[in-house]
């Protein structure tokens, strides 16, 4: 929300201009004369006061019209780990079958409370949590791979075959052996916030933003039609996401070459394949759209689809406009929606990298009722 108690201000000023670490993604500033926004951290020249305003979440930074800083990066760095959790996390990657102790942290010289904390904020879960996530997963890779239960239950630092079991079918819902089909969730930053991507082992299944609204529920609903439960981890197609995102948004790529896994019904997969096909840098209206496939009696069905995408970005639900060239709506918010067509508009004649699927050509639209 937008800072207005005098005493903040004045705190969140001074902390700006003694470039506070700690007060990283406490705060926004956003500066009137430039209309830009800033963590702070930033290494540019401080503004007045009179010509600051602050905010507590850079979202409403961008809703309010401010644009981030090139110089701080505000929406990526104020979620980026800092350098002790980042230590501890590639610790944790580079021996994903050890188990990294509070005692452990200690003598690193890292805080295991500063580190929780984190993770609470940004992960939604305890670091040990993530530890045994990343445990089970790499597990799970090699029980895919064919090796003996017992053999990986041991390697993996549990005293026995049957708490590896346990622990198994805690986080996935299954006994080792029957635990393969699970998504894995992966968190990355970018210029407009984290995103989440998730994958199974055919594609990803889902790439938000972590603030999305009604994210836990597209999350439930993913799990049941997928039946299978979250994990943390990655896998080929995580790291893959976040390369040609950040691809994406460094102006590079402009057609994505993943591999995808979305669930939903004949035509709810029609009408993502249909957003697929609008060109990088153009925008379309429902009723346009509709009439282009012969259907213009679809789209209100059309809508309540585009509005079911999982997959944002790479499915280009950003690009549907309204009747009039306004906005329409956006599950990752206005302001986002409309940095992200601009940015496409400015780099549509810069190239970029091509995509393996035939998405380009306009597709049949199935009937909602039918499905067909």
């Amino acid at each position: 929300m937008l800072v207005t108690d005098v005493q903040e201000i004045d705190a969140y000023y001074r902390a700006l201009l003694d470039r506070a670490a700690d007060h990283v993604g406490i705060f926004y500033v956003g500066v009137k004369t430039t209309g830009v926004f800033c963590i702070a951290t930033c290494r540019a020249r401080k503004p007045k006061r009179e010509n600051v305003v602050f905010y507590t979440n850079f979202k409403e930074a961008l809703d309010a019209g401010y644009r981030p800083c090139k110089v701080c990066k505000p929406t990526e760095n104020a979620h980026t780990a800092p350098p002790d959790v980042a230590e501890a996390i590639a610790w944790v990657r580079q021996h994903p079958k050890e188990r990294l102790s509070d005692c452990q942290l200690r003598q690193r010289g890292l805080s295991p409370e500063r580190i929780r904390r984190w993770f609470q904020a940004h992960h939604g879960m305890s670091f040990q949590s993530f530890q045994r996530s990343l445990r089970i997963n790499t597990a799970l890779e090699e029980l895919r791979a064919g090796r003996r239960a017992t053999d990986t239950a041991f390697d993996s630092g549990y005293d026995s075959l049957s708490g590896f079991a346990y622990t198994c079918k805690k986080l996935t819902g299954g006994a080792p052996t029957e635990a393969a089909h699970v998504i894995l969730i992966h968190r990355f930053t970018t210029p407009l916030g984290p995103m989440f991507a998730c994958a199974t082992a055919r594609g990803i299944c889902l790439l938000e933003f972590v603030d999305r609204r009604m994210l836990e529920t597209k999350f439930k609903d993913l799990q049941r039609l997928l039946q299978a439960r979250i994990l943390t981890g990655e896998n080929q197609h995580t790291r893959q996401a976040e390369l040609e995102v950040s691809e994406y948004f460094a102006g590079t790529r402009q057609q994505f070459a993943l591999a995808l896994d979305t669930p939903g019904s004949n035509f709810q997969r029609s009408v993502w394949l249909a957003l697929r096909a609008i060109p990088y840098g153009s925008t379309a209206s429902y009723d346009k759209q509709a009439e282009k496939l012969g259907q213009p009696q679809l789209v209100q069905a059309m809508t309540s689809a585009n509005a079911a995408n999982r997959v944002a970005i790479v499915i280009p639900c950003h690009r549907m406009i309204d009747e009039n060239g306004g906005p329409a709506s956006y599950g990752g918010g206005l302001a986002r929606k409309q940095w992200l067509i601009e940015h496409e508009r400015r780099n549509v004649g810069a190239g970029g990298m091509p995509n393996r699927d035939n998405t380009n050509q306009l597709v049949h639209i199935a009937s909602p009722v039918t499905g067909t």
